[in-house]
């Protein structure tokens, strides 16, 4: 039987994989709302400067869901280790500097909502630029990666422990943003849409520096170890097809682009509805393709879009996280996989089973095991 890294590792190969892994999407969100079933330590670990409890928490929440994806992220540097601690306050948990006396009050994660920690504040309220001049400064070239620092200066010794706990069994992942997801990151989703409605020339003019935090958010991930990289783009169904393939395709056929030439393979995730740009997604020509389940008023039928890639590139399932994972029977679960199983054959086996969005908070982590256990299951080539 294929480990989970192997399974994924095949299902690009142009003769895809006859054993299908099992993958949960947004892993953040999964652990943010379900942190007290996947782990028995408090919930600042994940914020936590010792190496040794995250990697405890991780790999305890590992085995608990039996996923075939593993997140290596980056860490503290080893200077930074040195200096920081967490304090448990009766006013609160503090993250502190002991060199400095620095402290940053962490806040637990909201079950449903974003942690405030490092919570992005007044992207919404931002005055947006009106002149080029202004855009370029808000959008300025990132600082280049310095790979030799990063390993250097510790801040992939977390991404290595992981890698050498469990990098033979599942696959190794870095999620990064779309470019254009940088507008967002910057004014907030009304900023973002006024500004690709009423100023497409500030936008052209920004993608190259907006790709740029891509490439090198990619570069980073290659150096962390990762074998792929999930690349989220949000909020682009909203926008017509033609500022889509006019400010969002080139940037990621760049970025696509990159991933080969390092060695790593591209996972993009196209959030909301595909109608009318399914030809200009595809065209980006990404190693694999993940869509969201139907909803919102739209449908993503997994088997007709297996039949239209038609094994033009590796597929990443969309079962339905509320209607089957969080609220379906057993049977239910069973037909669900099933259906992402004869998308996988449709496609060439070059499939993963995967969810269209995240696990919601009401779904237990018993629910997304058995989810991972039929998947493998139930795909297995006997």
């Amino acid at each position: 039987m294929l480990t989970g890294r192997q399974k994924i590792e095949a299902a690009f190969t142009r003769d895809g994989s006859r054993e299908f892994a099992a993958a949960v999407c947004w892993e953040d969100v999964f652990v943010r709302d379900h942190w007290d079933q996947l782990t028995a330590t408090p919930w600042y670990d994940q914020y936590s400067p010792d190496l040794e409890r995250q990697m405890a928490w991780r790999s305890k929440a590992l085995a608990r869901t039996g996923q075939d994806l593993l997140i290596v992220p980056s860490f503290y540097s080893r200077q930074e280790r040195e200096h920081l601690t967490i304090v448990d306050r009766p006013e609160g948990v503090f993250l502190i500097d002991q060199v400095s006396s620095k402290r940053k009050k962490l806040e637990p994660p909201i079950i449903g909502g974003w942690s405030q920690f490092g919570q992005m504040e007044s992207a919404s309220f931002a005055r947006l630029p009106t002149t080029p001049d202004e855009f370029e400064v808000a959008v300025a070239l990132p600082a280049p990666v310095d790979t030799e620092r990063i390993v250097a200066d510790g801040r992939a010794d977390l991404a290595c422990a992981l890698l050498q706990a469990h990098g033979t069994e599942l696959y190794p992942i870095t999620e990064v943003y779309a470019p254009l997801w940088y507008l967002y990151e910057s004014w907030g989703f009304e900023g973002m849409m006024t500004l690709i409605g009423e100023r497409p020339d500030l936008v052209e003019r920004a993608c190259p520096h907006l790709t740029a935090r891509t490439l090198a958010a990619v570069r980073e991930a290659a150096i962390l170890g990762a074998a792929g990289v999930w690349i989220w783009e949000s909020f682009t169904d909203m926008i017509s097809p033609q500022a889509y393939e006019a400010f969002s395709v080139p940037g990621m056929r760049r970025v696509v682009e990159e991933c080969r030439h390092l060695g790593i393979k591209s996972i993009y995730n196209f959030s909301g509805n595909p109608a009318g740009k399914l030809d200009a997604i595809l065209s980006v020509g990404a190693d694999a393709l993940a869509l969201e389940e139907s909803k919102k008023d739209f449908v993503v039928d997994i088997n007709e879009l297996a039949a239209y890639a038609d094994g033009r590139c590796t597929l990443f399932g969309n079962l339905d996280a509320i209607g089957i994972l969080q609220n379906g029977s057993d049977p239910q679960l069973r037909d669900a996989i099933t259906e992402q199983i004869a998308a996988g054959r449709r496609n060439q086996n070059r499939f993963v089973v995967c969810l269209g969005s995240p696990v919601t908070p009401s779904t237990p982590v018993d629910r997304v095991r058995l989810y991972c256990d039929l998947a493998r299951e139930m795909s297995h080539d006997r």
